[in-house]
């Protein structure tokens, strides 16, 4: 069985009305052929650490106006669509970081809230705390496509193969990793942690990503990347707002499965039943 999944690469800013005009466009201008699965990256309709922006934007109805245009979308175009994250109000100036998947009907069939927050300090001058506007979610997400299952995530997750290890056990054969990595850190680990997750676990990921200069104190590092099950880049974007696509073949998974059952035997290997010695 094979299908057609596309990631599209943006530079979303803190204008939704701006961000929505340029998905159109990517879209309209990439996406003339049969896709059956676009994947949009973290931040797509505001990429912002202001709340007062959110908090506009979820008053004014914008954040609604954005989710009216990827129904549409996904209804014209016949297509799943997974956005990457969007603000989802949850209380009195707080949020959750959300992914949510459109099937070809435009009905929101499945959501995930990012549980691994970005709070770090990477030097003096540039520090991140993702907590100050969002909570973390408190459930993993998999969702049965036509053609296997998808387990979700965002972004910083990316850094806990732990939770990559749960939804691969819960039957997850592809990845959604949408992220707006620095570009700092991409430069440093975006592509060995993409890599690492699909070889580990025996999956496809699809890994669309923020570029370019987002707002006055933050810039992403783009390479969206489709990666098979062996660890290959089967195709990758560079630094500007951009479509990659690539045909999936859901033998490969079970091929390279077999050829290194690592996969079968983590499963079967229960780590619990043996002790760690504490050597001095």
């Amino acid at each position: 069985m094979k299908f057609n999944v596309a990631c599209v690469q943006l530079s979303s800013c803190e204008d939704l009305d701006k961000n929505v005009k340029s998905l159109q466009r990517l879209v309209q201008k990439n996406l003339n052929k049969k896709i059956d699965l676009i994947c949009l990256p973290e931040c797509s309709p505001i990429l912002t650490d202001s709340i007062k922006v959110i908090n506009e934007n979820f008053k004014n109805g914008k954040l609604d106006y954005f989710l009216d245009a990827i129904k549409e979308m996904s209804i014209s175009l016949k297509t799943y669509i997974l956005i990457g994250s969007m603000p989802f109000k949850k209380a009195k100036n707080r949020y959750l970081n959300r992914s949510i998947l459109f099937d070809r009907n435009g009905n929101q069939v499945c959501w995930y809230d990012k549980i691994n927050l970005f709070d770090v300090v990477l030097s003096k001058n540039e520090f991140y705390r993702e907590s100050k506007n969002y909570d973390s979610g408190d459930s993993l997400q998999v969702f049965k496509l036509p053609w296997g299952k998808i387990g979700l995530s965002i972004c910083y997750d990316l850094r806990f193969p732990e939770l990559f290890r749960r939804l691969n056990a819960a039957g997850a054969i592809f990845f959604s990793i949408p992220a707006a990595f620095t570009m700092t850190t991409g430069k440093a680990h975006w592509e060995s942690l993409l890599r690492a997750r699909a070889i580990e676990n025996g999956c496809f990921v699809f890994a669309p990503a923020q570029c370019g200069f987002n707002t006055e104190n933050r810039r992403t590092f783009g390479n969206s990347m489709i990666i098979d099950p062996w660890g290959n880049i089967i195709a990758r974007a560079k630094t500007k707002p951009t479509v990659i696509k690539a045909k999936i073949n859901i033998e490969d998974i079970y091929k390279i499965r077999k050829t290194l059952p690592s996969v079968k035997n983590f499963d079967i290997l229960n780590l619990k039943n043996y002790p760690v010695a504490q050597n001095k």
